[in-house]
């Protein structure tokens, strides 16, 4: 089963990272979409801790797919944190755009066009000082539920190696309203969209599944027989994690030298 996260220095040692990749970037300014969920507002809480509420702008970014009440719980979090520089800019004028020159799309390829047109507009703003900070958790990269080159495409991901139950109780640390903190998870991408729903399984029964695949290095079998999933449950995951797991990789190519420029650069940071 996932133990309980020690809050208090996930926070230190998150802090020291987004402060050390700033630094060597050479960067001061960091973007944050912000989306009136718990994901982004740790991120946003852990940020402004390591380089202070002037050195951070964050965008709301909704569509006609977003309730007003993430508007506003977005609106609660910046205010909460202290960001005085950031926008609020509704993205559907883009995506009917993209709909006029490339006709209908259906609901899945809509949606991943709205996390692109999102992250697009975070790096318009990024392109003088800034980084983009993401805001995707361990479970949802683990899962495959994000967007490739949408959210997935950023500059850094201080939650990224915190499952999404983790990221919860990491929340309430950094003092993130309970109300938030506790929000069930919805890229609202269209309207009634739920995470949970849409992959099949509750996020703390695949934490669950997920720490003992990775963390512990148990087989699918044997996270049965210990009891801590059925093997529907355990089932479901591993289809997540095999059909996404392209996403947490680079794009392939033939090996026609001695090494490719993505193992260079994993091999030998200049």
């Amino acid at each position: 089963m996932l133990p309980p996260l020690d809050t208090q220095e996930a926070r230190r040692k998150i802090v020291n990272f987004i402060k050390k990749e700033f630094e060597k970037a050479g960067r001061g300014t960091a973007v944050i979409g912000v989306s009136g969920g718990v994901d982004s507002a740790t991120t946003l809480a852990l940020t402004v801790e390591a380089l202070g509420p002037e050195n951070v702008r964050a965008l709301i970014l909704p569509s006609k797919a977003t309730p007003s009440e993430d508007v506003e719980d977005a609106k609660m979090v910046i205010r909460e944190f202290g960001v005085n520089k950031w926008e609020l800019i509704v993205i559907d004028p883009v995506l009917e755009a993209f709909e006029k020159l490339l006709g209908p799309m259906n609901k899945v390829a809509r949606g991943n066009t709205m996390a692109r047109i999102r992250m697009s507009m975070l790096y318009a703003r990024a392109y003088d000082d800034g980084l983009v900070v993401g805001t995707g958790d361990k479970s949802e990269l683990l899962l495959g539920y994000f967007t490739k080159y949408g959210d997935g495409g950023v500059d850094l991901l201080p939650i990224g190696d915190l499952y999404k139950t983790w990221v919860r109780q990491l929340a309430l640390e950094v003092g993130v309203p309970e109300k938030i903190a506790k929000k069930p998870s919805s890229p609202r991408l269209w309207p009634g969209q739920l995470a949970e729903s849409e992959l099949g399984i509750t996020y703390e029964k695949a934490d669950s599944i997920l720490y003992a695949l990775v963390e512990e290095g148990l087989r699918p079998s044997e996270i049965v027989e210990k009891g801590i999933a059925s093997e529907k449950e355990v089932m479901r995951v591993l289809e997540l994690m095999r059909t996404n797991r392209h996403k947490l990789l680079p794009p392939p190519m033939p090996k026609i030298t001695k090494m490719t420029a993505f193992e260079y650069a994993s091999k030998n940071p200049l």
